[in-house]
């Protein structure tokens, strides 16, 4: 799984007009579900997303995570995330699940996310989403279940 996060004072994704998730202080989360992600795949990320210490204490260090702050996740999946460029042009992506089983994966993290107890809104899978943020920072932090970056 592949994940791209970004600390945020607000984030909202539209579909058809609608606003259909929206959350205040937290963490846009746009993940992307690679072939062969298990559960293992899943809870790593889980645990890192509601771990991370990318938000200020008192002090002003990045030292608190979005639990601690009392944040929410706006998750939104994107299997773009998973598009190799480095041939050619044109972006594969056969590196993407494929879409049922990404489905079942993403709503599956989303289930994971919400049993920490962190407010969690999504979008929509499949549909064509227009996501809105105010990246707070700008913090933003790539995580690759299976690669190190």
């Amino acid at each position: 799984m592949r994940v791209v996060i970004q600390r945020v004072t607000e984030a909202s994704v539209t579909v058809d007009g609608k606003v259909i998730g929206t959350i205040g202080k937290g963490l846009l989360v746009l993940a992307g579900v690679e072939k062969g992600d298990t559960e293992q795949d899943l809870d790593y990320m889980v645990s890192k997303i509601t771990g991370l210490r990318i938000f200020e204490d008192g002090e002003g260090k990045m030292n608190l995570s979005v639990q601690e702050v009392g944040g929410s996740v706006l998750a939104v999946s994107q299997f773009t995330l998973l598009g190799d460029v480095r041939k050619g042009r044109r972006p594969s992506f056969t590196g993407a699940e494929e879409p049922g089983r990404a489905k079942d994966m993403f709503h599956l993290f989303v289930d994971k996310l919400r049993e920490t107890g962190v407010s969690v809104e999504t979008g929509e899978f499949q549909a064509h989403m227009a996501v809105s943020l105010v990246n707070d920072g700008p913090v933003t932090i790539m995580l690759d279940s299976r690669r190190l970056f």
